[in-house]
């Protein structure tokens, strides 16, 4: 049974950080890339970005760069996104996925909210 089960949400300040983390299970692991999606109340679901099983990064949207940062530990069966200068536009539920060729698993989502 795979199981992706995120946690570090919350309510943070305009300008703070937070770090998300998602354990995975029930899958090999480091085959896999893992991803971050994040959806806004209203909005579509979008990439936040990708870690590849060999540590390749990409960014899913420009409105990231150079806050988010995505990361990942084989030996753990983890994966982390990194976020500084947090926005009250980033605000949405963000979900951690695994993906390899047809297979795509998603974690159930945790809540981050920006706002003073």
């Amino acid at each position: 049974q795979v199981q992706l089960v995120e946690s570090g949400g919350g309510l943070v300040q305009p300008g703070g950080s937070l770090r998300l983390s998602c354990a995975a299970s029930g899958i090999i692991f480091s085959i896999y890339t893992m991803g971050w999606y994040r959806q806004a109340p209203g909005k579509q679901r979008e990439l936040v970005a990708t870690i590849a099983s060999g540590g390749g990064t990409t960014l899913g949207t420009e409105s990231v760069k150079d806050r988010f940062t995505i990361s990942r530990d084989n030996g753990k069966n983890m994966v982390y996104l990194q976020m500084n200068s947090l926005k009250p536009e980033d605000t949405a539920v963000y979900y951690c996925t695994a993906q390899y060729h047809s297979y795509h698993y998603w974690g159930q989502g945790t809540q981050v909210t920006v706002s003073s």
